[in-house]
């Protein structure tokens, strides 16, 4: 009966919209690799192998791959809701529950061959190693889908849901969702009408500018707020579009944003807000690409412990997923959903990645679209990239999924304690690695947040001008900084006051001005110097164009608390805000004048062995 009313319900969905329109030239003239159309006939039991290019299996240099890896639950999580509780804060609660009790590790073999012709059960090098399809490693890819379909995104609302499609990251997926979606347009040789245009934020993650500026792509910057793109107002979403000038170029199809722990202002977008957006670009009728590596990193404590450290009113909890569907696992039921949960016309192409819940080497993720979209990305990889690493695929298959039944014979000559830790993680287990995870982010996010906002001004004490006040001290209160709490991700968003700096807009002495972007650069190269040794991003890296930079970008730094290391966390954020403390005393133009001098020489050695990274400019 159950079945029967589950089928009816799925019938009654609406079928996703054909976005064949809004494809590349070059993609619409892909096709089925002739030579991949061979592989389902491999699989034939007994049939001799006589058609593919396929190396002989036997003679790998590989006869196991082994590993020790981490139990799923490692790390503590943090709670799936805030404490109100004053007296318990939770920055107190959580500052030294870094750990849990179990610290076991699994010891993880993968054998060479697994006995079963189950392709979705079959863990082994034999066919890890081997040529296969370019939509990824069976065992994986069927965890994969049913994670996304049954746990991440139980509410699509589209008849026969989405598919997956596995990538090498998600900068690739970008990549080839750019290659999808749009068509390469050159200045000088092409007509400016036929330029094609990709929406985003107004600060950005960098390296998709360095994907789509190269094809000539239009960026086109949206104003946001504390949660992230705004759907309506002065340089909204709705008013850009509306307001389009076609003398310029094509209106945009295409969006890039990310929604969840925003890279690099750190907001989440509410299910409220996605659905505003969502209905604009359904009317502009664009293709929204959803980029979420930090979709589980978000952090319910961040509103609560931001108002009890500025003596705010508490802010009453709220539910980030009030969708009716649930997966059943209350950590991913308590954040807040993609695009996807209402994708009602099949418009958005969702990017995952393991690069920040496993590990930036393993070249991995997955795009969630429809499956025409799907069907689309895998003709580019076919042509490609083909599939991720068959080493990182069938490690990171084995730790999840865990030696399947039949392959137990393989493992009869292991040692008792290796067969008793040897179990996999399993979906609960997988769950729960992730909910570990959020919880160390998190804990780091609010240990950060407290140093900084303990710092954010400077003091200063004087004598009065009159004789009459000379019983009082006159004590000046001076911004240097503010910034939210992170509600998400792995960075905080710093908006620097240089306006109060006291050589704001100072002549200088070679006829130059110490303006916002002058001081910018001096004070981050300032913090590079003993005994601060810290470093940041600069907002204009994250700028999405070069007025955005010009006008505010230099006014802001991405501090990144996920990538130093343990111990080093405090002393970072202390070292960082120490330095501003010291720089907002520099009076002397010629002290700055010669940080920007160290700046813009190429000569200028940097002793690099002491220097801490708050900025994290590599690969994220």
């Amino acid at each position: 009966m159950q079945a029967a009313y589950d089928n009816a319900a799925e019938m009654a969905k609406p079928l996703p919209k054909d976005m064949s329109h809004l494809y590349s030239d070059l993609t619409k003239a892909r096709i089925p690799s002739s030579l991949k159309q061979f592989y389902k006939y491999f699989q034939i039991p007994g049939i001799g192998q006589l058609a593919g290019g396929l190396p002989n299996a036997h003679l790998f240099p590989f006869d196991t791959l082994e590993a020790q890896t981490a139990q799923p639950d490692r790390w503590t999580p943090s709670p799936n809701q805030p404490s109100t509780d004053d007296d318990a804060t939770l920055s107190s609660k959580m500052a030294t529950a870094s750990i849990s009790g179990s610290t076991t590790a699994s010891h993880v073999v993968v054998p060479h061959d697994a006995p079963t012709s189950d392709l979705t059960r079959k863990i082994d090098l034999a066919s890890a190693l081997q040529y296969g399809q370019a939509n990824g490693y069976p065992p994986l890819y069927s965890f994969i889908r049913q994670f996304a379909r049954e746990c991440l995104h139980p509410n699509v609302p589209y008849r026969g849901g989405p598919e997956v499609m596995f990538t090498v990251g998600s900068t690739d997926g970008m990549s080839k969702s750019l290659e999808v979606f749009t068509n390469i347009w050159v200045e000088g040789k092409h007509d400016i009408r036929d330029r094609q245009g990709l929406v985003t934020e107004t600060f950005m993650y960098t390296n998709v500018l360095s994907q789509a500026q190269p094809r000539g792509l239009q960026v086109v910057p949206i104003e946001m707020d504390e949660e992230g793109m705004a759907p309506y107002g002065p340089g909204g979403l709705e008013d850009v579009l509306a307001n389009w000038d076609d003398s310029k170029g094509k209106r945009p199809h295409i969006m890039y944003t990310v929604t969840m722990g925003h890279n690099p202002t750190s907001g989440v977008l509410s299910l409220e807000r996605r659905k505003d957006i969502y209905s604009i670009c359904s009317k502009y009728d664009i293709v929204i690409v959803e980029d979420d590596p930090y979709w589980y990193l978000q952090f319910p404590s961040a509103e609560v412990e931001e108002a009890k450290a500025r003596n705010l009113p508490i802010p009453e909890p709220k539910l980030a997923n009030t969708l009716e569907k649930k997966s059943g696992y209350p950590f991913l039921d308590s954040l807040a959903p993609s695009f996807l949960s209402i994708d009602i016309d099949g418009r958005v192409v969702r990017l995952d990645t393991f690069s920040k819940t496993v590990a930036p080497g393993c070249r991995m993720g997955w795009v969630t679209a429809t499956p025409a979209i799907c069907e689309r990305i895998l003709r580019t990889s076919e042509s490609g990239t083909q599939q991720p690493s068959g080493f990182a695929q069938v490690v990171v298959a084995e730790t999840i999924m865990g030696p399947q039944p039949e392959a137990s014979e393989a493992f009869a000559g292991r040692s008792a304690k290796d067969k008793a830790t040897f179990a996999g993680w399993k979906m609960d287990g997988w769950v729960r690695w992730l909910a570990g995870l959020r919880g160390v982010y998190e804990r780091r996010m609010v240990r950060m947040c407290k140093i900084l906002e303990e710092n954010a001004y400077q003091l200063k004490q004087s004598t009065p001008m009159r004789d009459a006040d000379s019983d009082w001290g006159v004590i000046t209160k001076t911004q240097l900084y503010d910034f939210q709490w992170p509600r998400g991700g792995m960075f905080l968003w710093l908006h620097m006051r240089f306006e109060t700096h006291p050589l704001w807009q100072a002549p200088g002495s070679r006829g130059n001005i110490i303006n916002g972007p002058a001081l910018s650069l001096a004070f981050m190269i300032f913090l590079t110097r003993k005994p601060y040794l810290v470093l940041v991003s600069p907002g204009s890296m994250f700028s999405s164009t070069p007025k955005v930079r010009d006008e505010r970008g230099w006014a802001y730094y991405r501090i990144c608390f996920a990538a130093e290391s343990e111990d080093n966390i405090d002393k970072c954020s202390l070292r960082f805000a120490e330095g501003a403390q010291r720089f907002w005393r520099v009076k002397n133009v010629k002290e700055i004048e010669s940080l920007l001098d160290d700046a813009n020489s190429s000569e200028q050695a940097v002793d690099t062995t002491e220097l801490a990274n708050l900025g994290s400019w590599m690969g994220c």
